[in-house]
């Protein structure tokens, strides 16, 4: 057995018109990396550096939590801000 990480992405805003074209609601919740593929690849495209960075152990010190950051997917008319959060409780695969 190994143990890998998990990081948490959640859907916490969505600016200007306030609808997603792809669908994404407020509250929307993904599990990196298991879930990476219900994520739209524009916004996927730009959260993953972070996604990654998390979840091997970056910390953003800027940010209220240092194991979590806010991010936008780059659709200027709708911006769907993303949470992505460490998970702190570790995955046991096999």
């Amino acid at each position: 057995m190994s143990e890998k990480n998990s990081t948490f992405i959640e859907i916490v805003n969505i600016l200007e018109a306030g609808s997603c074209p792809y669908g994404h609601e407020i509250g929307d919740k993904f599990e990196y990396p298991e879930e990476r593929g219900k994520i739209c690849a524009a916004a996927f495209n730009s959260i993953y550096p972070y996604a990654l960075g998390i979840n091997i152990g970056a910390s953003f010190p800027w940010e209220e939590d240092p194991d979590s950051v806010t991010i936008c997917c780059p659709d200027y008319k709708n911006p769907v801000v993303f949470k992505i959060t460490k998970n702190n409780s570790k995955l046991i695969s096999n």
